[in-house]
Parts: C-alpha cells; sequence; structure tokens
C-alpha cells in the first residue's frame, strides 16, 4: 500500500487526540442519580465535556481522510465505505455535543422550580440523559464500528500493518458492538464494570495501532519488491 509516511504519523496523532479527548468528554455529574441538582454546581463539567467532545469531531474524520488515499489504492469501494461511517459517525458526536448544554439550561430551571416542577424536569433530565446514551454508546458506537470493520479488512487483505493487529480490531470491535446492543437492550448501563470491561480490548488495540501507524506507518509496496508485516 503506498502512503506518505506523514499522512500515516498524522493519522495516528489524531487517534491519540480523539483518544483524550473521548475521556475528558466524561460528564461525572450526568451519571449521578440527582444529576440536574449537580449539574449547576458542576457546570464546568458540562462545558469541558462539550469542548472535548466537539474535538472529536474533526479528529475522527481527519483520521479517516488521512488514510483514505492508502485505502482507496487498495479497495475503493470499502474505503469509501469507512469514510461514509467515519462521516455518520461524526454526525452522532455533534448530536451528542448539542445535548450538553440542554442539561445546562435543565439544571438552571431545576434549581429555581417548585417541588412539583422540578419533578418533571427530572423526567426530563432522565429521557435527555437516555437519549445521550443511546446516541454516543450506541448509534455512533455502531456506525465507528462498521466503518472501522472496513478498514481493518483492507488493512488485513493488504498486509500494511500486521494481520495480528488487524485481527485483533476485529475482536475489538466484536467486544464493542455487543457492549452497545447490551446498552440498548437495557441489560447494562454505561457506568459499569462490564460495559467498560468490554470496551478495553479495542481502547487497547487504538492505542497500539495508532503508535503503530506514527512509528511505522503502512507497509509499502513497490513493483519489483512485496514488503508485508506480520
Amino acid at each position: 500500500m503506498h502512503t506518505n509516511r506523514r499522512a500515516a504519523a498524522i493519522a495516528g496523532t489524531l487517534v491519540v487526540v480523539s483518544m483524550i479527548a473521548g475521556v475528558l468528554s466524561i460528564v461525572p455529574a450526568l451519571d449521578e442519580p440527582r444529576r440536574l441538582a449537580l449539574v449547576s454546581a458542576h457546570e464546568s463539567q458540562v462545558i469541558v465535556g462539550a469542548i472535548a467532545q466537539s474535538i472529536m469531531i474533526p479528529a475522527y474524520v481527519g483520521f479517516a481522510l488521512c488514510v483514505y488515499p492508502a485505502l482507496r489504492a487498495e479497495n475503493e469501494a470499502l474505503s469509501l465505505g469507512f469514510l461514509g461511517f467515519r462521516l455518520i459517525a461524526a454526525t452522532f458526536h455533534f448530536i451528542g455535543v448539542i445535548t450538553l448544554p440542554l442539561f445546562l439550561v435543565l439544571g438552571h430551571e431545576f434549581a429555581e422550580a417548585g417541588a412539583s416542577d422540578a419533578s418533571h424536569l427530572e423526567v426530563l433530565g432522565e429521557l435527555l440523559r437516555t437519549a445521550r446514551d443511546l446516541v454516543n454508546h450506541v448509534a455512533l458506537i455502531i456506525a465507528l464500528s462498521l466503518g472501522d470493520l472496513l478498514l481493518f479488512r483492507v488493512l488485513w487483505r493488504s498486509g500494511s500493518v500486521p494481520r495480528w493487529l488487524s485481527g485483533w480490531g476485529f475482536l475489538g470491535i466484536g467486544a464493542a458492538m455487543s457492549a452497545s446492543f447490551l446498552i440498548l437492550l437495557r441489560l447494562t448501563d454505561v457506568a459499569t464494570p462490564l460495559y467498560l470491561t468490554m470496551n478495553a480490548p479495542l481502547g487497547l488495540q487504538s492505542l497500539v495501532f495508532a503508535v503503530w501507524l506514527m512509528t511505522r506507518g503502512f507497509a509499502t509496496n513497490a513493483p519489483t519488491t512485496v514488503h508485508r508485516y506480520g
């Protein structure tokens, strides 16, 4: 696979940036039972979370644009599918971002509301949290995972990275998608050991993949020499 080494390094850096931003996008106050009462007191958490998740949008799309030329040289159809799913995932990220200011609005209304109005606001807060979880941890993850399946399919067939790394990606994606379906079926929650454990393999694989791109890039094939990792 012919690719620009610099583009691969940028792609790996964007993976790390998106992972750091993903951690910073977590808003602990929203996972507490009395979330609306805590939002006003922890407004900075919501703001940081919104900014961090906003950073993930260009990071996700930028990664796809960096690796797209190399993928297209191997399989144009799969590379277009990968890029398309990344754009869909970025859209879900944007939806996740705009839900956070709504929590601030509800939090301020809750702080000023009487007992009867407060109960209605709590119901709205729970519905908003559920909607955000479904967007961030179901719709977004499934779109991202489907795209990454296409990515690692191309990398597996081309041998542009070690096949153990692509295979690890397949397994991690399967576990992450399974965790999302458990969320959808309400068999687990986001802030649970089960959900975090099921997502851990893909998180670690993403970090290793990023380091590989930054330090090794993709294998490059010359007409007279076939160079494959693995």
